[in-house]
């Protein structure tokens, strides 16, 4: 096995901290295999272990939840990399094969939760699931996804922003100009922003009102975040003059914000929730299911009550006509005595 090595150092002076040349990845024979990737991976399977872990909060199976990553999962990431291509289409036209090395880094976040939700609503419909419920556990899971997927830019050295004197600049060479400078790591500040959105909503969904209300406030955190710090960046998505990320991220902000002020003012009774709706049928069911049980033992016992009460009538009627039969035959014999005595003192 080898490290791939960059060469290109990674320091936080103002932190006092020197990362050398931190390796993109390592090879283990003719396998090239990159961080961004494992990264990736690790932080898509703790979602999906949070996902199972909670998935009865919401009302879901967890097999459900599983059938629902294999095709939900793969899609977004398409849509993540198709996103991301159509808008940097200068670095494909020549070679559109390059679009398939998706090691290499070049996923747009947008692109991914697009697909997600696009996945989820079909999921739903197979699945015959409320889609705000399963939106509210994919948007808290997601989260996670983000803050550690985000570190796959650190291994890949992108993803970082402009020149700063910032107690948090990155020093490293600009793998895109040559440039070395120290920059915004602008994938920690949307790392430890999505962190700390994923532990808000993470405890306020243990008291959620309605379906749905967990989604609305990711869409309005990711959104906030995402419109601040892609301001900071060099490496955007344009679309003409405009930052196609940070224009995306502000108008749903700002809507999911709307979405939200509205419908806190109206009343939500929780028993509308999928997952009190789930329990509520499963209850009903078990009820349904006891109702023949008991109407079997009543059965049961009214037919032993009555066998019971037939034995004893016969036993009784038995011992009656035994006793009849005796009492009969002891009269006759005493009658007959009592002729024959007679008959014997006459003669």
């Amino acid at each position: 096995m080898s490290w791939t090595q960059p060469n290109n150092p990674i320091s936080f002076p103002g932190l006092g901290l020197q990362l050398g040349d931190i390796p993109t990845g390592f090879a283990i024979g003719s396998l090239n295999i990159r961080f961004y990737g494992v990264v990736i991976a690790i932080g898509l399977l703790l979602a999906v272990f949070y996902g199972l872990k909670r998935s009865k909060e919401f009302g879901l199976k967890e097999d459900d939840i599983l059938d629902g990553v294999l095709g939900i999962v793969p899609f977004a990431i398409i849509c993540a990399r198709l996103y991301y291509c159509a808008f940097k289409w200068d670095m494909y036209a020549a070679n559109p094969v390059k679009i398939l090395y998706i090691w290499e880094g070049g996923l747009a976040i947008y692109g991914g939760v697009i697909g997600a939700a696009i996945g989820v609503v079909v999921f739903s419909l197979i699945k015959k699931v409320k889609l705000g419920a399963v939106l509210d556990l994919v948007a808290i899971a997601f989260l996670i996804g983000q803050f550690i997927g985000r570190w796959g830019n650190f291994f890949n050295r992108e993803a970082f922003g402009q020149v700063t004197e910032s107690i948090l600049r990155m020093e490293l060479v600009n793998p895109e100009t040559g440039v070395f400078g120290a920059w915004h790591p602008t994938f920690l500040y949307e790392s430890l922003w999505n962190l700390a959105g994923f532990i808000l909503l993470h405890l306020l969904s243990k008291r959620r009102q309605y379906d749905g209300q967990m989604a609305l406030s990711y869409v309005f955190w990711y959104g906030l975040g995402r419109a601040l710090i892609e301001g900071l960046r060099m490496d955007s998505l344009m679309l003409g003059s405009f930052r196609v990320s940070q224009l995306l991220a502000a108008l749903t902000c700002f809507a999911a914000a709307a979405a939200l002020l509205i419908l806190s003012f109206r009343k939500h009774d929780k028993k509308k929730l999928f997952v009190n709706r789930v329990a509520a049928r499963e209850a009903a069911l078990a009820e349904e299911a006891a109702e023949p049980a008991e109407e079997t033992t009543e059965e049961a016992t009214e037919e032993t009550a009555e066998e019971t009460t037939e034995e004893a009538t016969e036993e009784t009627a038995e011992e009656a006509t035994e006793e009849a039969t005796e009492e009969t035959a002891e009269e006759a014999t005493e009658e007959a005595t009592e002729e024959a005595t007679e008959e014997t003192e006459n003669s």
